[in-house]
């Protein structure tokens, strides 16, 4: 199970991975984690930069991501699968995870309105550590500001402000069409399975439609065997 998981900000990707990592026991990666643990343990100019960087909501060099990238899926726990969690953001960065043979079963992609966007952007709280997502109004954790598992304090991202939002969203709007092309090509030749959700239901209704999906591309032959027995 190597699928990747795309939308724009903020379309909730970072919820349905986790669902997706805690219920089929694979690791959730999402390229925003990987860059603020080198931030936080390496204190030094160039991953200050960075910082700099993501607070404003750029993109970073793709030569430092795919070295990231590369590293944690040589971890003994990526050997069943993961989810890459809201990357690739460019078409470049598509092409460098076929270049790298990287061998993805699934991508799923999150349509989700400009306005429902904006609505839960404002509301998101981290559990940074796990990255595990909440949502004052939408996903709300047990304890106000409290992670559900660990009961540690909740953050707001310095890059969750209307400002930053929406120039990230114009940014995704930029290079969306042309990642759809690409994944709409490679799911005519047959290289992967292309699927895209309505992200605008609520949390429950798109995570059944992934158990749906992933029931019918991962499990449907196991299902067969056991009937069969």
């Amino acid at each position: 199970m190597r699928i990747i998981l795309i939308g724009a900000p903020n379309s909730g990707k970072g919820t349905q991975a986790t669902f997706i990592s805690e219920k089929y026991k694979i690791p959730k990666i999402s390229i925003g984690d990987l860059l603020r643990k080198i931030i936080n343990k390496k204190n030094n100019t160039k991953y200050k930069k960075i910082q700099k960087k993501i607070n404003k909501g750029e993109l970073i060099n793709d030569k430092i991501i795919i070295k990231l990238l590369n590293k944690r899926l040589m971890q003994k726990d990526c050997m069943k699968g993961y989810i890459l969690d809201g990357y690739p953001r460019t078409l470049n960065q598509a092409k460098i995870i076929q270049k790298n043979n990287f061998k993805i079963n699934l991508v799923l992609e999150l349509l989700v309105s400009e306005k429902n966007i904006l609505k839960r952007a404002l509301g998101r709280k981290i559990h940074e550590p796990s990255g595990r997502v909440y949502h004052d109004v939408y996903n709300p954790p047990l304890h106000k500001n409290k992670d559900d598992i660990t009961g540690d304090l909740l953050i707001t991202r310095k890059d969750d402000t209307k400002k930053i939002i929406q120039k990230r969203l114009n940014e995704f709007n930029l290079f969306q069409k042309k990642i759809s092309q690409y994944y709409e090509k490679q799911k005519k030749y047959k290289k992967i399975k292309y699927i895209k959700i309505n992200g605008d239901k609520n949390k429950i209704s798109i995570q059944n439609t992934i158990k749906k999906i992933f029931n019918k591309l991962f499990f449907k032959k196991c299902a067969l065997q056991d009937s069969n027995l």
